[in-house]
């Protein structure tokens, strides 16, 4: 595994297409399926650990899932995942599924705090730990969750990214370089994902701030954005939300797709072009696209954050960690907390760097995740923070 490049194991994945299942993945990976071959230092013989995930499949679902499944061969645990579509149903009886089969953690992308609440009482009920990835309980505006989380003994934590910053990073960039002339755009759409979602909602926060910020401080040059119009996480409804936008905004010079994992973006940018509006209107978004440098060349995407698909993986391993009895867990206290940077990208020549130390190789190797799953919390925070292309230069000159 350790001489498998991260573009090699994306195909191997089915990320790039290939397709193969998760079973010849780990087959092709060291031959083992998953399980612990007994040296150096693996030690998550048996275990098993589930990922909740709204799909395996789109630019980040996919990332996500196999750069977990890599860690758990690494490490010698199973690994089970659900997709759930952030379906608050399906989102909830996926703790079940993968308590049902036995799985001894889980680490879950929920789409709603509330959601929160029945999956830690599986978890209880199942003695199943869990992390979240891309979100967290807000104590201010679930209190009633987060206490359900704080006195649980299996709810590990959460890992997730400044979502706040995230937006009013995008705004920025929007408001300073956006537009058909790259002079700023002040006519700015907002595509959402699922209504109630708590990190479009940290995002729309941002997005909301840096608008504000701007217009006080240019009292005779202000911007608009219009209220979210949902395009949950498809294609499809991603252009007819884009299309809509056009029709109903003659001024707009400004898109922002809130995410979604990647597919509302690729329709949105599919439908400006068949529009014959790629360029005109700057589309600002978060998750990083496969053919991010291609669009960032022609002008189907202004501005990107990403990066973060590592997330996931911190995610996993406090939750092995948890599993192996590394970390205790401990009822009265809400649980660990991980902040997660983006990594941002406004030109192809951006993109390249990026490229070349988080795709065509992995940003951690086979002896980086090992050492990451036997560091103490504050290590393990320490080195998810500071993870940034410059970071990833200096550990694999």
């Amino acid at each position: 595994m350790g001489n498998l490049s991260r573009r090699d194991f994306l195909k191997l994945s089915g990320v790039t297409g290939a397709g193969l299942g998760a079973s010849a993945l780990l087959a092709a990976c060291n031959g083992g399926g998953g399980s612990d071959d007994g040296g150096d230092g693996a030690s998550g013989e048996g275990k098993k650990i589930g990922i909740s995930i709204w799909s395996s499949t789109d630019a980040l679902g996919s990332l996500s899932v196999a750069i977990c499944k890599k860690a758990a061969d690494i490490l010698g645990c199973e690994v089970q995942t659900v997709d759930q579509g952030h379906v608050s149903e399906q989102v909830t009886a996926s703790a079940e599924t993968l308590a049902a089969a036995g799985c001894n953690g889980m680490i879950i992308c929920n789409s709603a705090d509330s959601e929160m609440t029945s999956v830690i009482n599986t978890c209880n009920e199942n003695e199943m730990y869990v992390t979240q990835f891309y979100r967290i309980i807000s104590e201010e505006a679930s209190p009633d969750v987060y206490e359900v989380a704080k006195n649980s003994k299996f709810y590990v934590g959460a890992v997730h990214e400044d979502e706040v910053l995230n937006g009013k990073t995008l705004m920025g960039l929007l408001l300073e370089k956006g537009g058909p002339n790259k002079t700023g755009a002040r006519n700015i759409c907002l595509e959402g994902w699922t209504v109630g979602d708590a990190t479009f909602q940290l995002r729309w926060q941002g997005y909301k701030e840096g608008l504000d910020e701007w217009n006080q401080a240019h009292p005779d040059d202000q911007a608009t954005m219009t209220e979210p119009v949902y395009a949950n996480t498809s294609s499809a409804e991603g252009a007819k939300v884009t299309e809509q936008f056009v029709n109903t905004n003659p001024n707009m010079d400004a898109l922002i797709v809130a995410g979604g994992g990647g597919d509302p973006l690729v329709g949105s940018i599919g439908q400006l072009a068949n529009m014959g509006k790629t360029g005109q209107i700057s589309v600002v978004s978060t998750d990083f696209l496969e053919d991010l440098a291609d669009q960032l060349e022609s002008g189907g995407i202004f501005a990107e954050s990403g990066g973060h698909f590592c997330d996931p993986l911190y995610a996993f391993i406090l939750t092995y960690q948890a599993c192996t009895g590394k970390l205790e867990v401990k009822d009265g206290e809400f649980g660990k907390e991980i902040k997660f940077p983006y990594v941002y990208v406004s030109s192809s020549d951006e993109y390249k760097d990026y490229a070349k130390y988080f795709v065509d190789d992995a940003p951690y190797n086979e002896d980086e995740i090992k050492a990451l799953a036997e560091d103490d919390f504050d290590a393990l925070c320490k080195a998810a923070e500071s993870l940034s292309i410059e970071d990833v230069k200096k550990r694999h000159a």
